[in-house]
């Protein structure tokens, strides 16, 4: 009998056909967070996204509301919108054989259509994907019957700070974005994951980050504690790489969330950190067994934002963790296909709630 707990397989991390049952069964069935909604302020401004095994298409439509698409024309299949980003003006056309749809989906003309009269236009629009917007960003499920949003994201927030409220008052959907980084990690998805909901590494590898947060040199990450937060040193004045002054706190924080840091993962591709006057939010794409790209928003008040303010000092502070982080994660990847790991590694007490993300990966693939 032993207090260390098995964690998965070498074969998890590296195998493609695991790669492609997580794709199926996981990214192209849960909440997938796509977009932050102010980076489409305009009617025709859209971005494409990978969701699982699909290019989906989330647009802005004349009407002010978001709505996603899957990014495939319903004539021969050609890719829609070959770009990441961009803004059309009245419509999307194909490419291929310009088959064009409204900003709503509908199709609204194709070349000799007019000629057969026959042909109901309502019937070959472009396949719809749920959405969903919360915290200033638009989730999408490719499932036909998506999972409950209030159980699964709600639900995970309310795990994580006891209810939602916590979350509410940082109030993410009036912030803006202050810098955006995107991290191109050779490692699977789930060793970041790992990475994030523990911190028995963090005094070995974030020494910036354990001066500010000295209780995460113990071992015990935030996420260990319904409704806990990390207290900063008593010396640290803010969430800064050197630990002054930040900005002033966020209308709406709490008192007792003052000089905390709170993380929160969201399954199966999102975590937040919430910090007094900012946030930090980030998105995994999962690309490969091996690659992962993550992109991550330090989001401020607006007036922080819109007046040109200094924000380098908090974003340096996060952007050396993620470094660090993925470079943990980068050291880890090959080794996980090694003959030593093929029967996994073990976990640590602290180290738990790793187990029950497993064990939910697991009841998933199941399905």
């Amino acid at each position: 009998m032993t207090s260390l707990i098995p964690t998965l397989g070498g074969g998890y991390y590296t195998d493609p056909a695991i790669f492609a049952a997580e794709q199926e069964k996981i990214f192209e069935r849960q909440w997938f967070c796509a977009v932050r909604s102010a980076d489409l302020p305009s009617a025709g401004d859209f971005r494409t996204v990978q969701v699982g095994r699909e290019s989906v298409l989330v647009s802005r439509g004349r009407d002010g509301g978001l709505r996603a698409f899957l990014n495939v024309c319903r004539h021969r299949g050609a890719r829609l919108c070959t770009e990441e980003s961009g803004t059309v003006k009245r419509a999307f056309q194909c490419p291929y054989h310009a088959w064009t749809y409204g900003l709503d989906g509908r199709l609204i003309a194709a070349p000799n259509l007019a000629s057969l009269p026959d042909i109901d236009r309502s019937e070959y629009g472009l396949h719809t994907v749920h959405l969903r917007e919360w915290l200033g960003y638009a989730w999408v499920c490719l499932a036909a019957d998506p999972p409950s949003f209030e159980a699964d994201v709600e639900g995970a927030v309310r795990e994580r700070l006891g209810d939602l409220e916590s979350i509410e008052r940082y109030r993410l959907d009036k912030l803006s974005v202050g810098r955006r980084i995107t991290y191109d990690v050779k490692a699977n998805w789930k060793l970041i994951v790992e990475n994030f909901m523990e911190c028995y590494h963090c005094a070995t590898i974030h020494p910036e980050l354990t001066e500010v947060l000295p209780e995460f040199a113990d071992g015990y990450a935030a996420q260990y504690y319904v409704g806990h937060g990390a207290e900063f040193g008593e010396a640290v004045d803010g969430f800064t790489i050197d630990g002054t002054t930040g900005f002033d706190r966020l209308d709406g924080v709490a008192n007792e969330q003052d000089r905390r840091y709170y993380a929160i993962t969201i399954r199966p591709q999102v975590f937040v950190n919430l910090v007094p006057d900012h946030v930090i939010f980030h998105r995994m794409y999962p690309l490969a067994p091996d690659r992962t790209v993550v992109e991550c928003d330090w989001l401020y008040s607006e007036d922080v934002v819109a007046s040109g303010r200094d924000v380098s000092r908090s974003v340096e502070l996060f952007h050396r963790v993620n470094e660090q982080d993925f470079d943990a994660c980068e050291r880890c990847q090959p080794a996980m296909a090694s003959r030593a790991y093929r029967g996994g590694g073990v976990l640590m007490p602290s180290e738990h709630h790793i187990g029950e993300f497993h064990t939910w990966l697991l009841t998933h693939l199941e399905d």
